[in-house]
């Protein structure tokens, strides 16, 4: 099941979307501003396309196009549904990254079968080059940004998943925490205590016995070290 992630104020537009969405199999989540958006897909949401308003209360939708293109996964497609609908919005919008520009006010049953061609589209251009990284009974998917156990999801925020990558990508290899903070966060001036707490999310996710990791195994003296 396909998840959309809807970014509208208008409840009643909001719940319109979502009703034609949900009748057609899709998982729904709907929130009313872009830094609600963002509160839920740091906890760990994850969606295959965004539905986006561009005028949202506080952070505009073109704001929230801009950082969420520089943050997340950029293959994931954004629809821009908006009443504004100037040369200059759409141009913006496209230039921001926005996959289509639907102006309001339009049809539901179009609007989701443009959601489902999308989806399809994306779906046979991922399969053809779909990379994987396996160890033990879990597969993390590069490209969608997904991990799974077996045929189940293991829910990842954004930051756990990049962390988890970059040590599966790194296997064997004697990790400090500043390689693993300069590779993730990209930022030479932060706090890299925050490695040490994603580190323990992720071992509470993929661990049998946290206290005996298998997977990301801690180096005394040095950091750690991911085993496949």
């Amino acid at each position: 099941m396909s998840s959309i992630l809807v970014i509208e104020d208008v409840v009643e537009m909001s719940e319109l979307i979502s009703l034609y969405l949900k009748n057609d199999g899709f998982d729904v989540k709907a929130v009313e501003s872009a830094e609600d958006a963002f509160e839920v897909l740091e906890k760990g949401y994850r969606t295959d396309l965004v539905l986006l308003d561009l005028n949202l209360p506080g952070m505009s939708g073109l704001d929230f196009l801009q950082k969420f293109r520089s943050e997340y996964k950029k293959a994931i497609p954004v629809i821009i549904v908006s009443a504004r609908d100037a040369d200059e919005d759409i141009i913006q919008g496209l230039g921001y990254g926005a996959d289509e520009f639907v102006t309001k006010p339009f049809s539901p049953r179009v609007l989701v079968a443009r959601v489902k061609a999308k989806l399809n589209r994306l779906s046979e251009t991922e399969a053809s080059f779909e990379e994987t990284i396996t160890f033990g009974p879990y597969c993390l998917y590069t490209n969608s940004c997904l991990l799974k156990k077996g045929n189940v999801k293991i829910p990842l925020s954004a930051k756990e998943y990049e962390v988890l990558e970059y040590l599966a990508r790194n296997p064997g290899k004697q990790l400090n925490p500043e390689n693993i903070y300069n590779a993730v966060w990209k930022n030479a001036f932060g706090d890299i205590t925050a490695v040490a707490v994603y580190i323990q999310r992720l071992r509470k996710k993929i661990e049998e016995d946290v206290t005996k990791p298998v997977y990301i195994e801690t180096v005394f003296g040095m950091g750690y070290k991911f085993n496949i």
